[in-house]
């Protein structure tokens, strides 16, 4: 039995994005930390991509998570934000990947089952479940996509073994053996 294992949670996002990570010893969570990168500020799609790469980069260094977590974009109605959204989780995607990290994608509606019991609940309702469920007096950030980064890593740790409609990836070659029509 592994005595400590580190989880990062990852809500992708091209305006604030969302990060979490908790530790799990024998079975029981603790929050380790929890950041947001606020985008608004840059420029550019590009250069945006740039900084969520090299914060998880950062995240991972610093953290050494054994296991990373993203929220799998939603299909909405508005494709150039779909297509900015998938760039982000896939530039997350590829940062845990390049550092040998596996990672598993959750729907938005998983993790907030997971959570509150509840697949329609709001973000407000997640995060104060979470202050519950890690017995934090305070959130300790204004930014409800933090929490959401915070709801992936605990949605994780409580879906550990039981990866039915989950996607895992080991590495690259496991990533492009699961997704075919991704490859070009």
């Amino acid at each position: 039995m592994i005595a400590e294992k580190i989880i990062l949670g990852i809500d992708p996002g091209t305006t604030v994005m969302g990060f979490g990570l908790i530790s799990v010893k024998k079975g029981k969570m603790e929050m380790v930390s929890i950041h947001e990168l606020l985008l608004k500020k840059y420029p550019n799609h590009e250069t945006k991509l740039k900084y969520i790469f090299e914060k998880t980069l950062a995240l991972i260094d610093e953290f050494h998570p054994d296991e990373v977590a993203l929220e799998a974009p939603f299909f909405g109605k508005n494709v150039q934000s779909m297509l900015k959204l998938g760039r982000a989780q896939g530039v997350a995607m590829a940062a845990s990947l390049y550092r040998n990290i596996p990672i598993t994608e959750y729907s938005p509606k998983k993790i907030k089952m997971a959570i509150t019991g509840n697949g329609n609940a709001s973000k407000e309702q997640v995060a104060g479940m979470l202050q519950n469920l890690l017995k934090l007096k305070e959130f300790p950030t204004k930014y409800l996509d933090a929490s959401d980064g915070l709801a992936v890593a605990v949605c994780h740790h409580f879906n550990s073994g039981t990866l039915s409609d989950t996607k895992s990836y080991s590495g690259w070659e496991s990533f492009l053996k699961q997704n075919p029509d991704r490859l070009k």
